[in-house]
């Protein structure tokens, strides 16, 4: 029986995105821009910004009481992400949700889910999994409930799956699909039986690989991730409806 505390599974939680990132990335200290663009960026996330909300970047320094610099530092870098626009004269607004777009990265996605899977289910061996049991193959009462921490350890599953065929660039091209649609996918672990539902579903497509039953684990990962987009763009819409009505 695994015997894995809560605690440490927090502490996985909490690092499992750092970990898919370059290993060769040294550490540096948050710069006044790192914490500019991690505020705005929540305020999209909490839904406190809209999509097709205009501001400035002088409205923004004067809210944050900083510089200009550090803020448009912060908006370009979010800019990239596909979080906002910058329009010529007229300042900034965040993107509208494009759920044309957000359908093609998840079809994306499945295509190399599914493909990395069914590579690792011809394995004789798949040591590059191993963490994965100790996280998910566990008793309901040594789940977690948080939802940003089983967000991250989610991203950190699907990432794993992706990682240990050992392909970088199908690496590199699913974190960069990851990080394209974090705003959304994240909502999907605000409800309980959300939570409940990733870990019932990540230890069924786990135990597949294992026995390297490629067919029944393609279809269960595919079911998986189809549940949740549809599940995101629900809860999406509800959460964009009621803050619009809040405003």
């Amino acid at each position: 029986m695994n015997r894995t505390p809560v605690g440490e599974h927090a502490k996985k939680a909490n690092g499992a995105r750092s970990r898919m990132r370059a290993a060769t990335e040294e550490p540096r200290k948050p710069s006044l821009a790192d914490s500019v663009y991690l505020g705005i960026k929540q305020r999209i996330f909490d839904f406190r910004l809209l999509p097709g909300d205009r501001f400035t970047e002088n409205e923004i320094a004067t809210r944050l009481h900083v510089s200009r610099t550090p803020v448009r530092e912060a908006l370009y870098r979010l800019e990239r992400e596909g979080y906002l626009q910058v329009q010529f004269r007229s300042g900034w607004n965040v993107r509208e949700l494009d759920f044309r777009q957000f359908d093609d990265l998840y079809d994306l996605r499945i295509a190399l889910e599914t493909a990395c899977v069914r590579n690792l289910c011809d394995r004789a061996e798949r040591p590059g999994l191993n963490e994965l049991r100790s996280i998910w193959l566990v008793e309901p009462r040594r789940r977690l409930r948080d939802g940003e921490q089983v967000c991250a350890l989610d991203e950190a599953f699907h990432g794993t799956l992706v990682a240990a065929t050992g392909n970088r660039e199908m690496a590199r091209c699913h974190q960069e699909v990851t990080e394209r649609i974090r705003l959304l996918r994240r909502l999907d672990f605000t409800e309980e039986g959300r939570i409940t539902a990733t870990y019932v579903e990540h230890a069924q497509i786990l135990r597949a690989v294992l026995r390297g039953s490629a067919d029944r684990a393609t279809t269960l990962l595919c079911d998986h991730i189809e549940t949740s987009k549809a599940e995101v763009k629900k809860i999406s819409l509800h959460k964009l409806y009621s803050a619009r009505r809040r405003g």
